[in-house]
């Protein structure tokens, strides 16, 4: 209610950062309370998912505001023009934004625009516009079901429910730490036994997005449009894919399929408006927006340096291997097994929580990855592009460009 009379009442220049700071500065009161109340420990039913849920959407509905009554069109993206709100919604509207049941306890996070067209009856119609369908040899527009997506997604929750009983109980991240374990596994063992806990920790995590996004799909919402083989796709709301985050062979690729919506939120609120240092900005808003648990500083600080590290990377040695197909196979297979490994030892301490195991699990491992993006970044100088950058399409955005490169 603080936010909603923030919207009603405080200029549209400062929208965006009265309604930031609010519900950021509320959230991270009550994640500091939660240390006292579960004596630092994770009860994963307390009221802190709802309540970051909420704070995504309030903080997106204030930039998509500020974005459509106090910017020009020609100062916008593409995308910040689509989802620009020119009117302030009344208090039913936002209420059913915030606390609709399908996203409620577990998400995603959703556009305002996109929501308001489900609850009027357009969200489907308007992407089934954007299909020439008379070409596709239909008289009327088609009625797209959600039955098929909905029963695929049940599917994978159900495998993600029994790995989970059976992997993640048996496969604890704490046992990475145990002084036996340590005393008498070599190296590259300990390194092995990372990747299987890590692996063993994901399935709750695919098993309440999926299911978030099913109840949602099961509800109507969720259509993206139509995909160039004709297939309806009901993937709006998704918040992973799990093939690109198995086979993924960069961090960006990883991170882009891992808790997407939260992903495109850090994206839309803090990446694209940071006047400087995007990157670091969105890494330490994702850590503060987790919570105030030590473990995920070490987690989204470590994200930085090899974000950073794996650019450099990229940039400076991938066009190399591109020559040839065995060369390319070569670089993929390689790249899989850095990402996989560089992933398991960044979120490690965010499963940790406390300092001392995060020490004693860096120290173990003896800060490898750590020291080998300092280097990357000392060694390595980026490639210049052969090919000519776009210019912005307006000056705002080159402007915004400029600063952020300074």
């Amino acid at each position: 209610m603080m936010n909603y009379g923030i919207m009603n009442m405080a200029s549209i220049p400062n929208i965006h950062r009265y309604s930031f700071v609010v519900a950021m500065g509320y959230l991270t009161l009550c994640h500091i309370s939660r240390i006292y109340i579960f004596h630092y420990g994770i009860l994963t039913t307390d009221f802190s998912g709802p309540l970051m849920i909420i704070t995504q959407k309030i903080t997106t509905l204030a930039c998509q505001l500020h974005d459509g009554i106090g910017r020009q069109a020609e100062e916008l993206t593409a995308e910040q023009n689509r989802l620009a709100v020119k009117t302030r919604p009344s208090l039913l509207e936002y209420l059913s934004y915030l606390l609709n049941f399908m996203s409620i306890i577990a998400g995603p996070c959703s556009n305002y625009k996109d929501y308001i067209a489900f609850i009027e009856g357009r969200h489907v119609h308007m992407k089934l516009l954007e299909v020439n369908w008379k070409q596709k040899g239909y008289d009327r527009l088609p009625d797209p079901s959600p039955t098929g997506a909905v029963m695929y997604k049940l599917c994978i929750t159900l495998v993600s429910l029994i790995l989970f009983l059976t992997l993640t109980k048996n496969f604890p991240m704490a046992y990475i730490i145990d002084n036996e374990f340590l005393d008498k596994t070599p190296f590259l063992s300990r390194l092995g036994y990372l990747y299987v806990v890590t692996q063993a920790a994901k399935p709750k995590y695919y098993f309440a997005w999926t299911l978030a996004d099913a109840v949602n799909n099961a509800a109507g919402y969720g259509f993206s449009g139509v995909d160039e083989r004709g297939t309806f796709r009901w993937d709006l709301l998704s918040n992973l894919n799990i093939w690109n985050i198995e086979t993924a062979t960069s961090f960006k690729m990883y991170i882009e399929n891992w808790n997407i919506q939260t992903a495109a939120w850090l994206k839309r609120v803090c990446y694209d408006r940071a006047p400087w240092y995007p990157t670091a900005l969105t890494f330490v808003l994702s850590a503060l927006w987790h919570g105030i648990y030590p473990g995920y500083y070490f987690t989204f600080l470590t994200g930085i340096l090899i974000t950073l590290a794996a650019r450099r990377v990229r940039n400076s040695c991938r066009h190399y291997f591109l020559s040839t197909v065995p060369l390319k196979i070569a670089y993929d297979v390689v790249t899989w097994v850095v990402t996989q490994l560089a992933v398991c030892y960044t979120v490690a301490p965010f499963v940790m929580l406390a300092v001392e195991p995060t020490i004693k699990f860096y120290k173990s491992m003896y800060f490898h990855m750590h020291i080998l993006s300092i280097l990357a970044l000392l060694v390595l100088r980026i490639r210049p592009q052969a090919h000519c950058i776009r210019k912005p399409h307006n000056q705002a955005l080159q402007n915004s460009v400029k600063s952020k490169d300074k």
